[in-house]
């Protein structure tokens, strides 16, 4: 068995357990022997996290739960695979039933021509549907669920004490999720969620990609003011070549580091 690695009291994040970088954050919420997953990522990933969870000895007919923060194919691809070898009920917004249900390529971008990118995305049942001011709940734990649009219609977030489990809404360096209309972005929308998170009383953000950090009022003011801009300009959106942060992050998960800065154990 492997030493559990949580980052707070009751959250493992699965890269960060690893050591290494195995795809989008995968956040398992605990109590005791009860859990949920929060995303699962790619299918070819999904046999790897189930197999680190075994051996941080969480029993796996004791899942009670696997969401769906949103619908995107770098969140969702592996559902089906992981739901079969788990039997435990998926969760997600009303507004990505569909697409999870459907299998849809385009909205999820696991289908975009232009750039070659051509993933398969299986079907799977959506069991509970769940929307803002619902409650998930793990043995005696709650997570608060948030609807939190803007990246796209089905954006959750999910408070849990001083935490916001907080999807693709911000990353540290100030980035966002990707705004792109064909999967049901909308700009105002987005305003309206990061004024949320800077208006609540939590503490530290467990992003959707990268590394966990503290509530930073001046980083989300000056995000909100950028985007903001946009309503008003068509260059939105971004082809960038690459994205630093992920090799901070790539850096941070070699070293064990934690974002409150206490040390590992032994």
């Amino acid at each position: 068995m492997l030493e559990r690695r949580p980052l707070f009291p009751g959250v493992i994040e699965m890269n960060h357990q690893a050591g290494w970088r195995i795809g989008c954050s995968v956040y398992l919420v605990y109590e005791e022997n009860d859990w949920v997953l929060i995303d699962i990522g790619y299918e070819e990933n999904v046999e790897e996290i189930i197999e680190l969870i075994r051996q941080i000895d969480f029993p796996l007919s004791q899942c009670r739960g696997l969401i769906a923060t949103h619908a995107d194919v770098d969140h969702i691809q592996g559902l089906a695979k992981a739901k079969s070898i788990l039997k435990a009920p998926v969760l997600a917004h009303p507004r990505a039933v569909d697409s999870l249900e459907r299998g849809d390529r385009i909205k999820t971008f696991a289908e975009i021509a232009a750039q070659n990118v051509h993933l398969e995305l299986p079907a799977v049942k959506i069991d509970r549907s769940i929307v803002d001011g619902d409650e998930v709940v793990v043995g005696n734990r709650r997570l608060e669920v948030w609807h939190t649009p803007g990246h796209t219609d089905s954006q959750l977030a999910f408070r849990f004490g001083n935490l916001l489990l907080s999807g693709d809404n911000i990353y540290r360096d100030g980035s966002v999720g990707a705004i792109d209309a064909h999967h049901g972005s909308d700009i105002p929308a987005f305003i309206g969620s990061l004024k949320r998170i800077a208006d609540s009383d939590v503490e530290w953000l467990l992003p959707s990609h990268g590394p966990v950090f503290r509530k930073d009022a001046q980083l989300l003011a000056s995000t909100i003011a950028r985007l903001e801009g946009y309503l008003t300009l068509a260059d939105f959106g971004t082809c960038a070549l690459r994205w630093p942060l992920m090799d901070e992050w790539d850096r941070e998960l070699a070293e064990g580091r934690l974002p409150t800065g206490r040390p590992q154990p032994a």
